[in-house]
């Protein structure tokens, strides 16, 4: 369709904190009307799709996505990637620097985007690697890659343990405006750890990652974001101290965003029970009370980011010892309802919920899409918040299917997904 309308339906854009009836209409790929309230006409010349009443929001911007292309595709391609991207009402994607080969120079920024336009279906954008080939060492062509359209940048799962290489990336990074990114931990005292530190951990025999190394790591990073002014991401918090620490660097003025995993908002330390792979995650489950706690940031607004942290892996990188599993797990086709489960069972406003799931990332990368608006990219989800799911791994579009949802019974599910205007995705 070039020309269309989505009628009668309930409207959520959280960049207005607008939930209500409403109408879009749709033209050339953008938004050109947004109609609040009950619409009593629309244009003749114009295609009528009627929601019904269901919810129409922003498409979800997933800040978080590992894929398999380039160097182990029968992890996962950027083409299946997509595929479950749409399904899941997630339009635009930002793949992560650690492929075969590392996301390291322009070349491969240039590679990732072209290879996600000529596939047609959602947004596909690359970060890059804060370092050469991930190894912490020496600083990549970060202003190179951010001219070829990297959105920020990263070693992902990779700690640059080297203070000095971490803040010559930031001091670089000022001179560009550019965004980066890092995991928060002590490497010492997260070493080999594939769990978290406490009873549970003791009882499994697991080797454990106590709390205070994501605090210690934490620290660190924001003593030299205070020292360089750089944009700084804090990527994936997990614990409840580190919340507080970012809280007090905050209040210092420190211009500084956060991101959490969906798992980390849905799965606990006890979720591992005997020995579940598929709970085997990066950083590790954590207790009950950090859990809450995250939580809770999002009811505040404190976080800017909730990612699927989409991290394939196939069964025989799984079905292994825990302690000698792959850590991660699949997540783009079951961010949306799993995020809901915020709404259903903890009582969230569904603005709070899919704000740092539209709006909040839009804003962090400087995008011009995660709003209901005039003159906006038709990127667009319609989805029923009440229709119950249940999770079939073997089902998912991902290549992968190591999902810990699987079997589980959610409340969400996507009916239509539009990028740029182009229907990607029907039930």
């Amino acid at each position: 369709m070039t020309a269309f309308a989505i009628v009668n339906a309930r409207l959520l854009d959280p960049a207005s904190d607008y939930d209500g009836p409403g109408a879009v209409l749709v033209q050339d790929g953008h938004i050109v009307e947004v109609v609040r309230g009950a619409a009593t006409n629309t244009p003749a010349n114009l295609d009528i799709i009627d929601a019904d009443g269901r919810c129409l929001a922003p498409g979800l911007i997933d800040i978080r996505v590992k894929t398999g292309e380039p160097g182990a595709e029968p992890k996962e391609t950027l083409k299946s990637a997509s595929l479950a991207a749409a399904a899941g009402g997630v339009t635009t994607i930002v793949v992560q620097p650690d492929t075969d080969p590392a996301v390291d120079d322009p070349a491969m920024i240039d590679f990732i985007q072209r290879r996600g336009a000529a596939l047609n279906l959602v947004n596909v954008r690359a970060a890059g690697a804060a370092t050469q080939k991930l190894g912490g060492e020496r600083m990549a062509e970060i202003g190179l890659m951010d001219e070829a359209g990297a959105l920020y940048f990263t070693d992902g799962d990779s700690i640059i343990v080297n203070s000095r290489t971490l803040q010559r990336v930031m001091s670089y990074a000022v001179a560009f405006n550019a965004l980066i990114a890092c995991r928060p931990a002590d490497p010492w005292l997260s070493a080999g750890a594939v769990a978290a530190s406490g009873e549970m951990a003791t009882r499994l025999g697991l080797s454990g990652s106590p709390a205070i190394a994501e605090r210690i790591g934490l620290e660190r990073d924001l003593a030299l974001v205070e020292q360089t002014g750089v944009r700084f991401l804090v990527d994936q918090i997990s614990t409840e101290g580190a919340l507080e620490t970012l809280a007090r660097a905050r209040a210092r003025g420190l211009e500084i965003a956060v991101s959490v995993s969906i798992n980390h908002l849905c799965f606990n330390e006890v979720d591992i029970g005997d020995y579940r792979t598929f709970y085997r995650l990066d950083p590790p489950l954590r207790a009950e009370s950090d859990r809450q706690a995250l939580i809770e940031a999002v009811r505040e607004g404190l976080i800017d980011a909730i990612t699927s942290a989409h991290a394939p892996a196939p069964a025989e990188d799984k079905r292994r010892p825990f302690a000698e599993a792959a850590p991660g797990a699949v997540g783009l086709e079951t961010l949306l309802p799993a995020a809901l489960t915020l709404h259903h069972e903890a009582g969230l406003d569904l603005l709070d919920v899919l704000r740092p799931l539209t709006h909040g990332p839009a804003t962090l990368l400087g995008l011009d899409a995660g709003v209901l608006a005039e003159g906006a990219p038709a990127d667009l989800v319609l989805f029923d918040a009440g229709a119950p799911v249940v999770i079939d791994a073997d089902r998912l579009r991902s290549k992968s299917k190591n999902s810990p949802f699987d079997g589980r019974r959610l409340q969400g599910k996507v009916l239509r997904t539009w990028v740029g205007g182009r229907g990607v995705y029907a039930a």
